[in-house]
């Protein structure tokens, strides 16, 4: 007696079987068409990217390592000849030790201050949105804008810190020509212009505290330094490690200010490692772009050794939630 159970012509037109599944062919084809269309996305990033970023990249390391004529022109492969001079020069030391100085006047104090005040603004004062505004307000003026009002305040003859000092009996400061005061008052004017940004970015870790574990700790006697110290801050630590990284660079790449308040003098006083770049290359027609290029370089290695020390050592210290 024979059975049509097994009968494939039946099998393949009986509507109760299951249908079969999408070949191996079509599934790769469908991942090779989303590919390209998420390509098709990244085209317009990457366009600017290699124009902005990649090329300049590329042609900053090609031109560190040649010399350069009379009008800017590559004359020549040099090996690492701007590189050993570079490191000879004395000058170029004290570039060094002048960016290195600047970055910790600024990042430090700009961020101990936006900490301070954004504590401050947490408590339940009258008019604490209006005090919030006004000292975030640094963070909506531009570097060229800011610099320009800190030259006035800094006004040998008739700037407002001069006349304040005045009326206390105290003799004129020159507050920019000065070579030991210099580098204190442009530092100054940066935590100034920095400190909006970090208060920002702080009063938004604040507002983001989980209410349940501060209330449990004020429950549990914790209040005032205590309190702020033992569960505020270290709640505080992704907000704090990311303005310590961010404002690292942005001080390392400080032009604006320099350039505006005291054109990298006196004495080269306030003459950071991107000034004497811009020196290099651009001002008064030198166009000595290999020389300029191979501090570019020294400048971007700089950044990636601080950035990945930073990550190395202080993330440990970090506490995510």
């Amino acid at each position: 007696m024979t059975t049509t159970t097994g009968d494939p012509v039946r099998a393949e037109h009986d509507p109760e079987q299951p249908s079969e599944p999408k070949s191996t062919t079509a599934a790769g084809a469908e991942a090779r068409r989303e590919r390209w269309i998420a390509l098709g996305y990244l085209v317009p990033a990457l366009v600017i990217f290699g124009l902005f970023i990649f090329w300049p990249l590329v042609k900053s390391i090609l031109l560190s390592v040649q010399g350069t004529d009379i009008l800017g022109n590559p004359s020549g492969f040099v090996g690492f000849v701007n590189y050993t001079r570079l490191f000879s020069d004395p000058d170029f030391l004290q570039v060094l030790w002048v960016t290195f100085a600047f970055t910790i006047l600024t990042v430090i104090p700009s961020i101990a201050i936006a900490l301070l005040i954004a504590l401050l603004l947490q408590s339940r004062i009258r008019g604490v949105r209006f005090f919030r505004t006004a000292f975030a307000l640094p963070f909506a003026f531009s570097v060229a804008t800011a610099s320009v009002i800190f030259g006035v305040l800094f006004n040998p003859a008739s700037g407002v810190l001069n006349g304040i000092l005045n009326t206390f009996g105290v003799d004129k400061v020159q507050w920019l020509t000065n070579p030991d005061l210099a580098l204190w008052s442009v530092s100054g004017a940066t935590v100034w212009m920095q400190i909006g940004y970090n208060l920002l970015v702080l009063s938004a870790g604040l507002g983001a505290l989980p209410e349940d574990v501060l209330e449990a700790a004020r429950l549990d006697g914790a209040s005032g330094f205590r309190l702020q110290r033992s569960i505020i801050m270290p709640l505080l630590t992704p907000q704090l490690f990311f303005l310590v990284v961010v404002g690292t660079i942005h001080s390392l790449q400080s032009f604006g200010q320099i350039k505006i308040l005291t054109v990298g003098g006196p004495e080269d006083r306030t003459t950071t490692l991107v000034y004497s770049i811009y020196e290099q290359a651009f001002a008064n027609n030198n166009s000595n772009y290999g020389y300029a290029s191979a501090q570019a370089m020294v400048l971007l290695i700089i950044v990636l050794v601080i950035t990945a020390l930073q990550f190395g050592v202080l993330e440990r210290k970090v506490f995510y939630r």
